[in-house]
């Protein structure tokens, strides 16, 4: 009977990471309509973001009307993301077979800190944004870590 909850538990959290980690890769493709919305409606937001944001949509807009070609880049970043969340079938089907994928993952959070605040600063983004590019690691190794103690746990079941 635990073995079956811990089985459920583990797939729920997967394809819940699954599904965020496609979504995260397609709202890539859509950014300068998706920046647009933001933009024209900013007061909701701090001024600080404010201003970010116009800045961000003027760099796209004006970007994107010059240099389309750039966002072939972006593609392919929607794209990255919609092939990590294929990996995780493997847990998905097979947790502890496949716990190495979890492993991966939680690994693959933890750089996303020196790269924010390393290339952050270097390429002008604002300390606020750092920290939400920052988020997506903290907050995504959370059902990471649920999901590789889960699997411990079913490990030693067997």
């Amino acid at each position: 009977m635990r073995e079956k909850i811990l089985r459920r538990q583990i797939r729920n959290w997967i394809l819940f990471f699954m599904v965020a980690i496609t979504l995260s890769g397609i709202t890539a493709f859509p950014i300068e309509t998706e920046i647009k919305f933001l933009d024209a409606h900013s007061n909701i937001f701090p001024s600080v973001m404010k201003e970010w944001i116009h800045r961000i949509y003027t760099g796209v807009k004006e970007t994107n009307a010059s240099y389309p070609f750039l966002a072939y880049g972006t593609d392919w970043l929607a794209f990255a993301h919609l092939v990590i969340a294929l990996l995780f079938m493997g847990p998905l089907l097979n947790p502890v077979k496949n716990k190495w994928v979890i492993d991966w993952a939680i690994i693959s959070c933890l750089p996303v800190f020196p790269l924010a605040f390393i290339a952050g600063p270097i390429r002008g983004i604002p300390f606020f944004h750092i920290l939400i590019d920052c988020s997506f690691g903290a907050i995504g190794i959370i059902p990471l870590a649920i999901v590789r103690n889960k699997i411990k746990e079913l490990e030693l079941m067997q």
